[in-house]
């Protein structure tokens, strides 16, 4: 995904997630539990599970998945245009609804101040909705892009069309990029990518699956199409040259699962020393073409990758680059011109690699567009919070933030595999966790954004100029920790290595995740393990490598590490072997941070729940104990059901496993659970004792 704000990558969600390394992350109509006053009927069922989704003939032990989830999955029918339907959609869902509902009533005021952010929201979403005019416009509102396109007449304008596809929204096979600094806190660190593909991830152009090999045969045929409203003769040869241009671009770059590797990922050199080592490239004119000042520093975070790619850069003719350019100017910016252009786009991109039959509602996707991250998502989040989140749902959160925090000390307390050294640095770097909870203290600044009524495309234009110099600015000053990388509606949640905190936006904090008024059990089982999750990244196999003060260091003894990666090498060979398409298995080290996050968090979850009954017994509720209630719960955030096309693409590019094995990958490691539910062997679930992974 193209980056947002920062160049962070976010970890909880099922969806995908955006490219800036330290960070991690973790859905229907209106009404809002975080509004709750504690004292009403649960969202969901009696207690807070809706436990007419189970399949009660499956037994716990072969499935918990389908026992919890099981009817649902049998009878819920995908929408034609969802690719993937659960508890996170559902929540988005409800937070879409509500924001929807602000901006309609926006479009009915008359008092709105000029320049306000109110009228830039109501504006920028009545440009987005008006199909009449962008149907009538076509191409026209693209056409300047594609001008400056046809004009590349030498490599170095080549360069300098790099270096503004954020700015056209096309993209490129080299990038320059601002992240914090991984072993420096308290500066930003610029970043060199290697990109430039058009398909999700490098194995659909290598693998001769049969179904990579049909998607590859589509994607020409997309391409040629989108090559034909640029205006482009003989589209069809010009998209077999693109196609192999982006296919020689896609054999030098890491697998993700490599990529992952904090170790092999920073390695930064003085620009002096980046032009030397990659030479024939003009590094500078780069730099000068994204607007930052000159740099004293790089990290390259694929060093093998870059010189194989500067050489498929020297060895293409400027033609083939121009048809790229404009191949990818057209694909990227369709939602934004005629139906004609965007539904041409939407078969491939939509259909083909989603699977999905039908385009999302205009408005759910003005919605996106415009109270998004990369759009007025904070001026936004300021309304959404004032009439969906509540200063009671805001201090129970903090409190069971800090009971999950006493909860994973008392299990590092228990660990029999890690000495007391490296347990002193654990404890520390846990009693430095900085939690988030809802929204910031602190907004962004629109005033430099101004929204054109009725025009889309200028109005995405001046959000891209705010994005690319909201970068830029950053480089040499320090970095502001009280900024949030997430709006308060996304319903979603991460973990910043480089800052050590936990964010928890105000949009997850709501049925089935928390709910004030469920019964304890279930807010544990639900967004405690969440809470648990993201603490877990800071433990997780790559988390793990950075200190209390968010510096990238081995505060481990080599004995201890050893032990943690036999354990991590375990589980991943568990989650290797789950295979949700004929020979398509989830990758157990490309998803390893997050399964590392779901063990860990139910884990802690569960100590957490323990220690708040005070050693009473919890009530027995509808003949189900506290611990049924609580791994209920568990499962019923899990739920989820994709199209094939979809899980396909999530087994490829996702690091967080499908949805069925983060409910039941997690219990087949936890004793707990197979006291609650007499889980025996010859259960399908059913691990041996000394097959369990405990971590955390």
């Amino acid at each position: 995904m193209k980056p947002s704000r920062l160049s962070l990558s976010l970890g909880l969600a099922l969806a995908a997630a955006l490219a800036i390394p330290s960070v991690h992350a973790a859905d229907s109509a209106a009404g809002s539990a975080t509004g709750s006053t504690g004292k009403g009927q649960p969202r969901l069922g009696s207690f807070g599970v809706d436990m007419s989704a189970r399949d009660t003939k499956v037994k716990p032990g072969d499935d918990f998945n389908r026992y919890v989830s099981g009817h649902w999955l049998d009878t819920y029918q995908l929408k034609d245009y969802e690719t993937s339907y659960g508890s996170f959609n559902m929540l988005r869902d409800q937070s879409e609804a509500q924001v929807h509902a602000i901006i309609e009533s926006l479009q009915q005021r008359k008092d709105l101040a000029p320049g306000s952010d109110a009228l830039k929201l109501r504006d920028y979403y009545a440009s987005y909705m008006d199909r009449a005019a962008r149907d009538a416009a076509g191409i026209r509102p693209l056409q300047p892009v594609l001008d400056r396109i046809a004009a590349i007449d030498s490599k170095d304008a080549l360069v300098a069309a790099f270096g503004n596809t954020d700015l056209d929204g096309t993209t490129a096979p080299l990038r320059l990029g601002v992240d914090l600094d991984r072993k420096d806190p308290d500066q930003y660190l610029v970043g060199l990518r290697v990109g430039g593909l058009g398909l999700p991830d490098r194995d659909y152009y290598l693998n001769q699956d049969a179904r990579f090999v049909g998607i590859r045969t589509a994607y020409l045929a997309h391409i040629e199409r989108m090559l034909g409203f640029a205006g482009v003769n003989d589209a069809k040869a010009r998209a077999q040259a693109v196609l192999a241009l982006e296919t020689e671009l896609a054999k030098p770059q890491w697998e993700r699962a490599k990529l992952r590797d904090r170790d092999k990922t920073y390695n930064v050199a003085t620009f002096a020393e980046l032009s030397k080592q990659y030479p024939g490239y003009d590094w500078a004119a780069q730099v000068k073409a994204q607007g930052m000042p000159a740099l004293d520093r790089v990290n390259v975070i694929t060093p093998s990758a870059v010189q194989p790619v500067l050489d498929v850069i020297a060895a293409t003719p400027l033609p083939v680059w121009r048809d790229y350019l404009s191949f990818h100017a057209v694909r990227n910016n369709a939602p934004l011109l005629s139906r004609e252009i965007d539904d041409a786009s939407f078969a491939f991109t939509g259909t083909v690699l989603s699977g999905q039959k039908a385009q999302r509602d205009d408005w759910k996707r003005a919605v996106a567009t415009v109270a998004g991250g990369d759009g007025l998502g904070d001026a936004m989040g300021k309304l959404y919070v004032e009439r969906h989140f509540s200063p009671q749902a805001k201090a129970a959160m903090q409190a069971l933030v800090e009971n999950l925090r006493k909860a994973l000390r008392s299990n590092i307390e228990k660990i029999d595999w890690m000495g007391e050294g490296t347990k002193a640095e654990a404890y520390r770097k846990l009693a430095s966790f900085r939690p988030k909870v809802g929204y910031p203290d602190k907004w962004r600044d629109y005033g430099s954004v101004a929204i054109v009524p009725g025009d889309l495309m200028a109005n995405v234009m001046q959000l891209r100029r705010y994005g690319r110099n909201d970068q830029v600015r950053r480089i040499g000053t320090r970095p502001d920790r009280d900024e949030w990388f997430m709006t308060p509606q996304t319903v979603n949640a991460y973990y910043n290595s480089t800052f050590n905190e936990i964010v928890f936006p105000a949009g997850i904090l709501q049925a089935p995740f928390f709910d004030l008024n469920a019964d304890p059990a279930v807010n544990y089982g639900g967004i405690g393990a969440v809470i648990g999750h993201e603490m877990g990244h800071g433990f997780d196999d790559q988390g793990s490598k950075s200190d209390y003060a968010g510096i990238q260091r081995n505060w481990w003894t080599d004995a201890d590490r050893a032990g943690f990666e036999q354990r991590t090498q375990a589980l991943g060979a568990q989650y290797n072997a789950f295979c949700p398409l004929p020979g398509q298995c989830v990758n157990g080290s490309l998803t390893m941070g997050e399964n590392i996050g779901d063990v860990g968090g139910i884990s802690m979850a569960y100590t957490a729940y323990q220690l708040s009954l005070g050693g009473k017994p919890a009530p027995v509720i509808e003949g189900l104990s506290g611990d049924q209630r609580f791994f209920l719960s568990w499962g019923q955030i899990w739920k989820g059901k994709y199209r094939d096309e979809a899980l396909l693409n999530q087994i490829k590019t996702n690091p967080h496993s499908p949805s069925q094995y983060r409910a039941n990958g997690p219990l087949r490691n936890f004793d707990p659970w197979y006291r609650a539910f007499e889980v025996k062997p010859g259960d399908a679930m059913y691990l041996a004792p000394d097959k369990r992974v405990r971590i955390w």
